[in-house]
Order: structure tokens, then sequence, then C-alpha cells
């Protein structure tokens, strides 16, 4: 992991641009993100959400403007941004032939870390699938497989890290899987953005959320600061009525087959 080369947010944008054709999908996008923090890039399909995440991976230029990922620019000084993120996009990047163990010993034996077992086995038990290690991906849950790919962008232990829509696709039971293994990675210093299009997601996990629409970020804040936007809810004293997603998670249960408490809320927030 390169060191970076000054203080300062983990991540920095300003007056991003990109443009395809004569579709504007960029259009002066600013924003911050703090070292070991979850930051949260909320938009629906077409905002330019991946564009934004492609921009800073140095995988796509930007037009105008300019982006840093520890004070390396993303477009003159791309190598060592590259050295210092890692990015997982929308669909799990595992061998399904490779056990869970053998995908990540692969993935440090191709950054040449030393004994890429070690490395493996360490990020198998942080990620709650040691049990699961030897076993084919193909046999995964989808869920399962989610975590997987996350364990192995931390190979080589990057400062920052990038997710794609992180659980698109997965049901229930496993979005709140992945949820905990982010929440897990901000916790260990890990500098996390995130896109997402589903607003509980972003509630769940971010410090701070940055709403994308029409290639603009049109508020930037904390969840608090977002509800001081606009006046209070009218209070009204009804019964509580349980979400579907609480409904569904109280019917399957846990792996023990103890079913969880119908009344409790099924998702918590970051501590």
């Amino acid at each position: 992991m390169v060191t970076p080369s000054i203080a300062g947010p983990a991540i920095r944008v300003r007056g991003l641009e990109k443009s395809y054709g004569k579709l504007d999908v960029l259009r002066g996008v600013d924003f911050d993100v703090e070292p070991g923090s979850i930051f949260a890039l909320l938009g629906s399909n077409g905002a330019g959400k991946t564009t934004t995440v492609r921009i800073l991976a140095t995988l796509l230029k930007a037009e105008a403007g300019t982006a840093g990922v520890h004070g390396f620019d993303v477009a003159t000084q791309p190598a060592q941004v590259r050295e210092s993120i890692s990015l997982t996009g929308q669909f799990a990047a595992v061998d399904e032939i490779l056990s869970g163990r053998e995908n990540l010993v692969l993935c440090a034996r191709l950054r040449h870390l030393k004994d890429p077992g070690t490395v493996a086995d360490k990020l198998l038990g942080r990620f709650s699938l040691t049990g699961a290690g030897a076993r084919r991906v193909s046999t995964y849950s989808g869920g399962m497989r989610r975590r997987l790919d996350i364990a192995m962008s931390l190979v080589g232990s990057p400062s920052v890290i990038f997710l794609d829509e992180p659980t698109a696709g997965l049901d229930p039971e496993a979005r709140i899987e992945v949820w905990a293994a982010v929440k897990d990675l901000a916790d260990h210093g890990t500098t996390v953005l995130l896109t997402t299009q589903h607003l509980d997601e972003a509630e769940q996990l971010a410090d701070r959320i940055a709403i994308l629409h029409q290639g603009r970020i049109i508020v930037n804040g904390t969840l608090a600061e977002l509800k001081r936007l606009f006046p209070p809810a009218k209070v009204e004293y009804v019964e509580k009525q349980l979400t579907l997603e609480e409904i569904f998670l109280a019917v399957i249960g846990d792996d023990d087959g103890d079913k969880s408490d119908a009344t409790g809320t099924a998702t918590g927030g970051r501590g």
C-alpha cells in the first residue's frame, strides 16, 4: 500500500464532469470523504454513480475537474491511486470452480504477498467464512459470494475501497450479511465509498450521504443533517406495523433454527 502523500480527506472530488456523446452524465460533482468513514453516493439508475467510481478508480478519464485519493491525483498519478484502492463491482468477481480459500490465496499470490495461506485464513475468519473456506464457491449463497468478493478486495490492505451497488440482486438476509461486512471495513479503519439506489442501505451504513441527481450532488450531509432540511413530521400515535423485511427475517429465522423477535428491528445502524 502506498503511503498517503498529504494529510486531508481520503477522497476529494472537485468540479467533475463527464459526457458520453451529447449526454452529460456528470455536471460538476464535488464531495470529500473522510478517512475511515462510510460515504454513500445515493441515486437512481443513470444518475452517474458508477461513472464517478470508475473515474476515481482510474478506469475512466474526466473531461473537467479534479479527483484525488489520499492526495494522489487520479489523472496524473494513476499508479499510486491504484495501489491505494480496491474496487468491488456490481457482480461478485469470484472463481466458482475454486474454493473460497483458493480464491483468496490466488489473489494474495497475484499481489506477491508473503504467506498467502495465512492472508487467506485471516480474511476467511474476518468475514465468517472459515467453515466454508474449503468448499467450492459454486455452493455459496449470494451473501457468502459477496462477502468473499469483499474479502478478496482487502487482500493487500488497501486504505480505500469502492463498493459499486454492493447488494444488487441479493435477498434481504444476504443484504444484511453484506451490511455487516461493510460496517466491519470502517471499524478496521478502511475508507468506504459505496454507491446505492437503496435508501435503507444508505441510512443503515453511511456516516455521510450525498444524493446524485442528473449529474450533480444536490444534497450532502449526515442523516441527521438531511432530516433537518425538512419540517418535522406530524406526531401521531399509531400501532407499529412490521416491514416486509422484518416479517421475512422473523419467518426464516437464523442458521441455528432460532426465530428472531418479530417485534424488533431487523437491522441496526453503525454505533
